[in-house]
């Protein structure tokens, strides 16, 4: 269904309506009054006749009229009587405000459950529950209460009624800009932020959208959404839960799972998403996104009135990643015309005192830089602005034209230009004018750049290239009928396990270079195959019942000559039946011992959030102590691979060291490959780990192999 009743409705049923000042069935109705709402407002007590002037029912069903929305301002325990009560009417959404659900644990979500069974057989959308509520100001429908929203083209999508009360109030105090809408997404329980993400994309209204986010119920489809969405608009997000704490508490006030950090950073940022770190820079990044064209190319160029703000911007942009190129020689030829001769022209540009008596002059230098074809963005920093207070007033007019001037001139190239004005706080009528043309104004140098930051960022999401896989796991379609054979065995045994050389010949029937392992049922059985492997040789336990071989004593390593071969055998053997008496033992896998080489650890899992992802890695003391290692959802591409290669801190030691060649970067590649394959072509497989692998010069081995099975296929997929 549209949720179009909801966002655009006629007519708004407020259930708990009361007579109370401080109750939230009161004061929703004075709000909507107040704000001169332009559809009715139905009242809903059965003990009241009449409230705030308004008729009052005792039911939704017994309003006359037609109802869009319900506010629903009781306790969890009446929401699922209201809502039926709501779909005999014909509502089309309903806000719940109450608390009580899935972010209380296990009896919360059965209610939280039950709620959302009972508006999906009403045909209700819900927003909420725990919800702070919705308001279109637009529409003058205001179902949270926060006074002066102004309307704009930002919309707004949190988790938390007090961030969305900073931001609100930030852009109201620094800002022209306003909103086309907030939503409280509370619980997610019915819509979810991918389907709010597609309503707004399509919302004339909407020119970018705002998020700050806790969890996701379904982060993959998010994502997926996300991936088409940000070719057209700019959604810009904060995520917190990133820290053990801030997990516990994203859980219990939203009842939704936060997902590891590194995941969630590396989708968001693969979708296309503007991913903000702190909570100071959310709305000046959305303000500048929804305002000005992105640099395209990641070039900036600095106009300053002084060396020190100079400096420190051009510091501050290229540790964010950006280009400052030296200007044209044509480019810094016109500087020197309108410039005195102690002005640095190359790149920032430093006026050195050109503008004091005619700050008109910033117009100029902003027309010559943004006219070099290497330039694709400008920020100004320093005074502007604050002329006409520092030194005459009468120079308050000349920024006035040099405002009116720079943003027909940002219309005209198309080129952004954010401006650091140390008299913002004042509110100078030429920075006023600046931000009627959409060009950001920020008081805090760091800000600025950080805004031109994100017009970069975005910019090279608009021009990139995208692979057409969108998140999406094709799932069977690489399959291969002996590896189907070998997962159907292990689930016909009531196995949620691949032994060893199982999952070494599924890796292999996917073309991954596998050790050549034999399967021994008796010590004589271990020293004929050892003779037909290369020796030394490793001795592994391998059992359905004995996951971890190392810690029940189940490997022996560099094994050369019979002798020992037997005795080893016989010793894990011994400790297998110690370990796990019960333990069903298939056999002992003879194995050659792997050349020297670099060891790799890769792994794929399932995040709460974003489904099945794929982990890389340095082994050893790389991936245990210093958790060097990088994440990606599947599936990925092959450019995708080779940036998790390369973005690990311990990536030098593979590039080739004084005493070790450069390892095969494209083996690996293909193995990471295979591993994202292997997961689409077998739903059923919920973990893979591969460790260690030892990457040589030329082509690498996989040693050790771990499948674990999922419980349960469908609930997983």
């Amino acid at each position: 269904m549209s949720l179009d009743r909801l966002f655009h409705a006629e007519s708004v049923a407020i259930v708990g309506a009361s007579r109370q000042p401080t109750k939230r069935g009161y004061q929703a109705i004075l709000t909507l009054q107040q704000e001169q709402f332009r559809g009715a407002i139905y009242p809903v007590n059965p003990k009241e006749k009449q409230i705030l002037g308004l008729p009052c029912y005792p039911t939704v069903s017994a309003i006359p009229g037609p109802v869009d929305l319900a506010l629903i301002t009781t306790p969890a325990a009446t929401i699922k009587g209201i809502l039926e009560d709501c779909g005999q009417k014909g509502v089309a959404g309903a806000v719940i405000i109450a608390g009580g659900f899935g972010e209380l644990g296990s009896e919360g979500r059965r209610i939280e459950d039950q709620v959302t069974a009972t508006a999906r057989r009403q045909d209700i959308r819900v927003i909420g529950p725990n919800t702070s509520g919705m308001i279109n100001p637009h529409r003058r429908l205001n179902l949270v209460g926060l006074k002066d929203m102004r309307p704009g083209d930002i919309a707004l999508l949190s988790q938390s009624g007090n961030m969305a009360l900073t931001l609100i109030t930030e852009a109201r105090l620094k800002s022209r800009k306003g909103f086309s809408c907030y939503v409280g997404v509370g619980n997610e329980a019915d819509i979810r932020f991918d389907e709010y993400l597609s309503y707004f994309l399509e919302d004339p209204a909407t020119r970018a959208i705002l998020m700050y986010v806790e969890g996701l119920r379904d982060g993959r489809r998010f994502l997926q959404t996300a991936y088409h969405a940000t070719t057209q608009k700019p959604v810009i997000l904060l995520k917190s839960g990133r820290s053990a704490t801030g997990k516990r508490s994203a859980g219990s006030h939203t009842g939704a799972l936060a997902g590891m950090s590194e995941v969630a950073l590396g989708a968001f940022e693969r979708a296309g998403i503007v991913v903000i770190e702190n909570s100071d820079e959310l709305f000046p990044a959305a303000e500048t996104l929804s305002s000005l064209p992105p640099v395209r190319n990641n070039k900036v160029a600095i106009l300053a009135d002084g060396g020190g703000h100079a400096t420190i911007a051009a510091d501050f942009l290229t540790d964010l990643g950006l280009e400052l190129p030296r200007l044209s020689d044509k480019t810094q030829e016109a500087l020197r015309n309108l410039l005195p001769a102690a002005a640095s022209v190359p790149n920032p540009v430093d006026v050195a005192g050109g503008t004091d008596a005619d700050p008109s002059l910033f117009a100029d230098c902003a027309r010559i830089i943004l006219n070099d074809p290497q330039v694709g963005g400008l920020l100004l920093v320093g005074l502007f602005g604050g002329y006409g207070i520092r030194f005459a007033e009468e120079l308050a007019l000349k920024e006035e034209d040099a405002a009116h001037q720079m943003g027909k001139l940002v219309q005209k190239r198309n080129k952004p230009i954010v401006v650091h004005s140390l008299y913002s706080s004042e509110k100078p009528h030429a920075l006023d004018l600046l931000r009627y043309y959409g060009i950001t104004v920020y008081d805090s140098l760091e800000i600025a750049c950080k805004c031109v930051s994100v017009l970069a960022r975005y910019g090279k999401t608009r021009k990139s290239y995208r692979p057409k896989f969108n998140f999406v796991m094709d799932w069977g379609r690489k399959a291969i009928a002996e590896g189907r054979a070998i997962i159907d065995k292990a689930r016909g045994e009531n196995r949620t396990a691949l032994l060893e050389h199982e999952g070494k010949k599924l890796f292999q029937l996917h073309g991954a270079r596998v050790s050549r392992d034999i399967l021994a049922r008796t010590a004589d059985e271990a020293v004929a195959a050892a003779a037909l492997v290369d020796r030394p040789v490793a001795l592994k336990i391998v059992s359905p019942d004995i996951l971890h071989k190392t810690d029940a004593g189940g490997v022996k390593i560099d094994l050369d000559d019979a002798r020992a071969i037997r005795a080893a055998y016989a010793d894990i053997m011994q400790n297998a039946q110690a370990y796990a008496p019960q333990a069903d033992i298939r056999g002992i896998l003879v194995s050659p011992m792997a050349a020297p080489g670099t060891e790799l650890i890769i792994g794929t899992k399932y995040d709460d959030q974003f489904g099945p992802i794929i982990m890389f890695g340095l082994g050893g003391i790389m991936v245990e102590v210093l958790k060097d290692v990088a994440f990606r959802v599947l599936p990925i591409s092959l450019l995708s691979a080779g940036r998790m290669i390369e973005e690990i801190k311990s990536y030098p030691l593979l590039t080739g060291t004084r005493n070790t060649p450069p390892r095969d970067k494209r083996a690996i590649k293909r193995l990471l490959m295979t591993c994202s394959e292997v997961m689409e072509a077998y739903p059923d497989i919920l973990e893979i780990d591969l460790n260690p692998v030892i990457a040589y010069e030329k082509g690498l081995q996989v040693v050790d192999v771990r499948i674990i099975l999922k419980d349960d296929t469908a609930a997983l997929r």
